[in-house]
């Protein structure tokens, strides 16, 4: 549970081209979370359209907790945000707001694209940062959006991999996903043709391996996240779609 919202982001990047939106104002997703056999807790995601120092942003809310008796020893409550430029789909701010287990962090990082440089107030510490990043950057919650908007779904290959840069915490670094091929999903709501993938994530702490994780996007112009499927250092985590609403395009799913 401790890194739900972070699993649940880190995961989508894909060889893209440019293509129709993925997503629109009011846009949401709620997902069930489960520890081994154990419902863990649920992570919501909804997108707003406002505007950010006269710019039109999408302000994408990411939210996490977990439930039940975990909570009496471990509080997990994870606030993730991110406000990306509707046009050209770069984010402009991102907010981690997180406490778990009486570990906390609040961060607010504002972007400069004109100067590539980004702005790193660390609330908690009341101390600010000057960091420079590449061309294009994204953040934790906006590479997700990104890529949404530009995922070729029709020439990618099993085995393919691509990289993004990616800014988060105070560091840059590079993100890289393999794609592993097709399938149907079976769902709560009927079978749904998917998109599989393997993101590469960092072993120890936290993942068991590297290719710990596995993901599946929805094989439609909405690019929906699924399911994930982790093998952590400790257990294990999957993350299943609970409840939707207001995608922006039809949603292909099979009778059960």
């Amino acid at each position: 549970m401790k890194k739900l919202i972070l699993v649940l982001f880190l995961i989508f990047p894909v060889l893209v081209i440019a293509q129709k939106k993925a997503f629109q104002d009011g846009e949401w997703f709620k997902f069930r979370v489960y520890y081994g056999l154990i419902n863990a807790g649920y992570a919501t995601l909804e997108v707003k359209e406002t505007t950010l120092n006269g710019k039109k942003v999408h302000h994408i809310h990411g939210y996490g907790r977990n439930t039940g008796l975990s909570r009496l020893f471990f509080k997990v409550e994870d606030i993730y945000e991110t406000y990306m430029d509707t046009d050209k789909d770069i984010p402009y701010r991102f907010i981690r707001n997180i406490y778990e287990g009486g570990y906390t962090r609040d961060v607010q990082i504002d972007f400069n694209h004109n100067t590539n440089e980004a702005l790193v107030y660390d609330k908690k510490k009341n101390t600010k940062e000057t960091h420079t990043f590449p061309d294009g950057v994204q953040d934790m919650i906006s590479t997700f959006y990104y890529l949404r908007n530009y995922l070729n779904t029709k020439e990618i290959e099993i085995g393919d991999t691509t990289d993004i840069d990616m800014f988060y915490g105070e560091e840059n670094f590079v993100f890289r996903l393999k794609f592993l091929g097709r399938e149907t999903l079976k769902t709560k709501f009927g079978k749904i043709p998917a998109l599989v993938f393997r993101p590469f994530v960092e072993s120890g702490r936290v993942f068991k391996e590297q290719e710990s994780l596995t993901v599946w996007i929805s094989d439609d112009d909405n690019k929906i996240p699924l399911k994930i499927k982790a093998n952590l250092a400790v257990g294990s985590l999957n993350a299943d779609l609970e409840e939707y609403k207001g995608l922006k395009h039809w949603f292909k799913i099979e009778m059960k």
